[in-house]
């Protein structure tokens, strides 16, 4: 199942993130990332949807908005998107 993320999910996204920092060779720091994404959440900051199996979450994506000042337009910038190793190449975004 897809979702859009909400504070309830800050401990395991907070996991999910320190994964996918990982993944882009940063050094594993979990307070540091639940602090990033709290803030990103409260201040709506960017928008962030789960993929969840089995009450666990195992992926995320993460928006952030962008303006065109002659489109006169708001657009969304994928930044982040990360799958847990062990649940990649299955279906999960039934709803």
């Amino acid at each position: 199942m897809t979702r859009k993320a909400n504070i309830q999910d800050l401990q395991q996204l907070a996991e999910l993130f320190d994964q996918y920092r990982v993944f882009y060779h940063k050094e594993s720091d979990i307070p540091a990332a639940e602090s990033f994404l709290k803030e990103r959440i409260e201040n709506k900051d960017s928008e962030i949807f789960v993929a969840e199996s089995d009450g666990k979450l195992v992926g995320f994506v993460q928006l952030y908005p962008l303006f065109s000042s002659t489109r006169m337009k708001r657009y969304w910038l994928l930044n982040d998107l990360y799958v847990n190793e062990n649940h990649r190449g299955k279906v999960i975004l039934k709803n």
